[in-house]
C-alpha cells in the first residue's frame, strides 16, 4: 500500500531509545490505527498490548518472535505478527522502514 485515504496524522512523534526508532500514527475513521516508522541500526526490545502486525517497508532487520529460539530474516520487505502481550526482539542491520497495524480481537 503506497498510500492511505481519509485519516487523521497525529503531529506528535512517538519515540524509543533515544531516538532511534521513531514512528508517527495513523488514525482511521472506523478507529484503528497504525504507526509509520524509522527504525536505526541497533538492537532492540519491544512490548505489545495488541497484536501487531509488522510491516517492513525496506530495509534489513533479524526478528526473534515470543517463544521462538530462530530468528527471522528480512531484507527488503516483509512481514510478521506478533501477539497481544507480548515482547520481540529486533536486531536492525540497516536503516528501515516500517508500518505497523494494530489489532484489537
Amino acid at each position: 500500500m503506497s498510500s492511505f485515504e481519509n485519516v487523521t496524522v497525529l503531529t506528535k512523534a512517538n519515540v524509543y531509545f533515544d531516538g532511534k526508532v521513531t514512528s508517527r500514527t495513523v488514525q482511521f475513521a472506523d478507529g484503528t490505527k497504525k504507526t509509520l516508522g524509522i527504525l536505526l541500526p541497533g538492537e532492540y526490545e519491544f512490548g505489545t498490548d495488541t497484536k501487531e502486525i509488522m510491516e517492513i517497508q525496506a530495509g534489513e532487520l533479524n526478528v526473534l518472535l515470543p517463544g521462538s529460539s530462530e530468528w527471522i530474516t528480512i531484507s527488503g520487505q516483509g512481514e510478521f505478527t506478533v501477539p497481544a502481550n507480548a515482547k520481540f526482539k529486533l536486531e536492525v542491520k540497516t536503516v528501515s522502514d516500517y508500518i505497523c497495524s494494530y489489532i484489537a480481537e
